[in-house]
């Protein structure tokens, strides 16, 4: 992970992950937004109070509010 800007109100990170999974049972719930966009591959996202995941693929994004637990499948 790289932060690439910061400011008072936002920080935008470079991730880069090959095949990265969240551990078993560990979901994320973090106190800041979250907006994620693929630019190479795919992700799959799944949301603790949601039976379907959600696939991304180059492209593609998604805003993760506040405390909405989440994880890397």
């Amino acid at each position: 992970m790289e932060t690439l800007l910061m400011g008072r109100e936002f920080r935008l990170e470079r991730i880069v992950s090959r095949g990265h999974q969240s551990p078993p049972d560990y979901w994320y719930d973090q106190t800041e937004h979250e907006w994620v966009l693929v630019l190479q591959g795919e992700a799959i996202l799944e949301v603790e109070a949601q039976t379907d995941s959600i696939r991304l693929s180059a492209g593609m994004h998604v805003n993760i509010p506040a405390h909405l637990r989440h994880r890397v499948a």
